[in-house]
């Protein structure tokens, strides 16, 4: 489990750099980073370095959405490679989030 977090307070943008396996175990950092007592007006979850998710990373998007204003929420999924776009695709979230 890896997660980093940058905050770009100019544009009050929060980036979550998560790696290896997007589950469970980063489910208390995501949501110490997103969920926490500060909402930040965009995000971007760089799926770079991640190669397996599961339902669990799905449902964690989809609490930040709620949270982050639903169908006004500024969420960007960027970096993720032909496995995981296929799983967001296969569940709909192309619809949900931008996905690059």
């Amino acid at each position: 489990m890896s997660l980093t977090v940058e905050h770009d307070t100019e544009r009050d943008c929060l980036t979550l750099h998560l790696q290896e396996r997007f589950d469970f175990s980063v489910h208390r950092a995501f949501h110490d980073a997103c969920l926490g007592s500060k909402q930040a007006r965009s995000y971007v979850i760089d799926l770079e370095g991640v190669t397996a998710m599961d339902s669990a990373a799905l449902g964690m998007l989809l609490l930040l959405r709620e949270n982050a204003g639903g169908d006004n929420a500024d969420i960007r999924i960027v970096n993720a490679g032909p496995e995981l776009r296929n799983t967001l695709r296969v569940a709909g979230f192309e619809k949900l989030f931008t996905v690059h």
